[in-house]
């Protein structure tokens, strides 16, 4: 994680900024972030790892133990309502290698306000994205979301894990536009009574 994610995470893609109370914000607390969070998840506007225009955002350097071919709990907690779903995905090499940010189905409201309607899911999922369209709802739900993925049985020193949010119904975000975004660093040990999943890449580190 050097000075060249940073400047990937710091790529502004909105146009326009808005109030916090429109916004949806989440924390990612399984497993451990890359970024210090603070109590509603900042900074997490920009791709593909958070951080903002202006903050980058403080590392923790945390580091996932993960063995390959087993399952790794994730755990959100959605600490600004607003209706929309949720993918994970997974960088061997670097987090350029992440999938760019669900397409959005958008409509211009009574005021000439883009907003999304809808953003794109990978059904059935497929590298680099491990699941897609979880924790979907349309009302405020309190308690942390919680799920399990399959880590692919494969080898790497440090992976990055990507959580995102896409946001219906919601104005376009500097940067980020309609998506809010979390990492953690894994460190994926091979299996070595499974086959290696050969659609994913070498670690090249």
């Amino acid at each position: 994680m050097g000075k060249g994610f940073l400047r990937v995470s710091a790529v502004a893609l909105g146009l326009i900024a808005f109030p916090m109370s429109s916004q949806a914000h989440f924390q990612l607390l399984a497993p451990a972030s890359w970024l210090v969070e603070n109590a509603l998840g900042d900074p997490q506007k920009a791709a593909p790892c958070g951080g903002t225009n202006t903050d980058f955002g403080k590392p923790t350097y945390a580091v996932t133990d993960v063995k390959g071919g087993s399952l790794l709990h994730i755990k959100v907690k959605e600490t600004v309502f607003h209706p929309g779903h949720y993918r994970v995905a997974l960088a061997v090499n670097s987090p350029t290698e992440l999938p760019p940010d669900p397409k959005a189905q958008t409509m211009t409201n009574d005021k000439g306000v883009v907003m999304s309607v809808s953003g794109e899911v990978m059904n059935p999922a497929a590298p680099p994205v491990l699941a897609d369209g979880l924790f979907k709802h349309d009302a405020r739900v309190d308690q942390p979301w919680e799920t399990d993925v399959t880590i692919p049985n494969i080898s790497c020193k440090a992976c990055t894990l990507q959580v995102i949010q896409f946001m219906e119904q919601h104005a376009v975000n500097n940067p980020g536009q309609f998506t809010y975004h979390h990492c953690a660093v894994l460190r994926i040990t091979a299996d070595p009574s499974k086959p290696l999943d050969t659609a994913w890449p070498k670690d090249r580190n």
